[in-house]
């Protein structure tokens, strides 16, 4: 009986070693993640830093190249013509 228990206690105690090891971490790092997302400061952070990308692309003398600016400018005209197709019914 007392061998039993000595391995249930090994056995538990490993288990829960393997769980924070793996699983535990990475959801911990789910939930800082979501965290620093869904609250005031997370938010107010992101903020700066998309206001600060914009502000670096707006000093670029060019921000697409011309291949990417040719390809978006095609899919917008194509997305135009079949709203007007659309608008026409």
């Amino acid at each position: 009986m007392r061998q039993f228990i000595y391995k249930m206690v090994v056995a538990v105690i490993a288990i829960i070693l393997v769980y924070e090891f793996t699983i535990g971490k990475q959801i911990s790092q789910y939930s800082n993640k979501i965290e620093g997302v869904t609250s005031k400061e997370g938010r107010k952070d992101s903020i700066n830093k998309l206001r600060e990308e914009i502000k670096r692309a707006i000093k670029k003398e060019r921000y697409l190249s011309k291949e990417d600016a040719k390809l978006i400018s095609e899919f917008l005209n194509k997305i135009q013509k079949e709203l007007n197709e659309a608008s026409n019914y």
